[in-house]
């Protein structure tokens, strides 16, 4: 099964020094302006995700979700979770830490297409 969403080790890294400070966590990437277009992390159950937000997969064993209308762009593709220098999110947990989760993509082939993980609502 091919997943829609990965991580750098980097990334991975991230997300475990994050959980021993806060706890479990999630992502939502949702779209729009500010902080919506940026990977946003947060303690899970710190955001209810909405009926337009769809979990595609977990990344570090936090639920990552993604607004219905990213996921019409970004449907064939596999979203990579990474970390570069930078503040985050004024909202999201990576902020003030001098790292930033940010996602970059990829065009799935047509085999991978067929063999992606399934999605559900938030």
């Amino acid at each position: 099964m091919t997943p829609r969403i990965i991580a750098t080790d980097a990334a991975l890294a991230f997300i475990d020094e994050l959980r021993a400070e806060f706890g479990p966590l999630m992502f939502v990437l949702s779209g729009g302006c500010c902080d919506g277009s940026v990977p946003n992390c947060y303690k899970l159950g710190e955001v209810i995700p909405g009926q337009t937000m769809l979990l595609i997969g977990e990344v570090g064993g936090a639920p990552f979700y993604l607004g219905h209308q990213e996921f019409a762009y970004y449907g064939s593709s596999q979203l990579t979770l990474d970390v570069q220098p930078g503040g985050g999110g004024d909202f999201s947990l990576d902020c003030g830490k001098g790292r930033a989760f940010v996602t970059r993509s990829r065009l799935l082939s047509d085999d991978e297409i067929a063999t992606l993980a399934p999605i559900s609502p938030g």
